[in-house]
């Protein structure tokens, strides 16, 4: 093994540490808590070694946000392809994605937003945000009708969170989400197949 690949196998292992820190400290005492001066103590490095990996704090955010995007993609496929019908897949990526939301809502703030420096619904988007968004293609495809499948799965990805960002807001009641997603899952459907 050359010193060369050792040194590469450090930084990236480093660099994993840093993203894994700033997720922690997010999660339990949110994202304004999470500066390079607090992610150096954490990570027991100096600020330098910090900015010699990630050139700022929305950086960091960056690197957080598409890791979450993958592991929010394997649930999403997970979800989907458990599902017996193409309603039920639907459903069932539905309830994954307002579930990922809620269980790990600093990562979740960090992927939808948060300022981070990914380039969306284009092609040079990194492959976890193709694979998070191929997953909502697959489950609105049976009901596209004339519609592009692109087209129905932003719709649906923008009306999860917006669900998402209003109950958590506490702008509408938490009681009624079942009696909601029920209802736009119905309407979706309905609507396009």
């Amino acid at each position: 093994m050359s010193i060369q690949s050792r040194k590469e196998r450090e930084r990236a292992q480093r660099e994993k540490l840093i993203i894994a820190a700033a997720r922690e400290l997010a999660e339990s005492e949110g994202w304004e808590a999470v500066t390079t001066r607090r992610l150096a103590e954490e990570v027991e490095y100096s600020q330098p070694v910090l900015y010699s990996h990630f050139t700022s704090k929305d950086a960091i955010v960056t690197a957080v946000a598409l890791e979450g995007i993958a592991d929010m993609a394997e649930e999403l496929r997970a979800a989907r392809t458990a599902a017996h019908s193409p309603a039920a897949a639907l459903a069932a990526l539905a309830s994954a994605y307002i579930s990922f939301a809620e269980r790990r809502p600093a990562l979740y703030d960090a992927m939808f937003s948060r300022r981070v420096d990914l380039p969306f619904a284009t092609q040079e988007a990194p492959p976890a945000l193709k694979a998070a968004f191929g997953e909502f293609v697959e489950a609105v495809r049976p009901y596209t009708g004339d519609t592009a499948p692109e087209v129905l799965a932003e719709i649906l990805w923008a009306a999860l969170h917006g669900l998402v960002t209003l109950m958590r807001g506490g702008r509408i009641p938490r009681e009624a989400h079942e009696e909601r997603l029920t209802a736009l899952l119905a309407r979706f459907t309905q609507a396009t197949g």
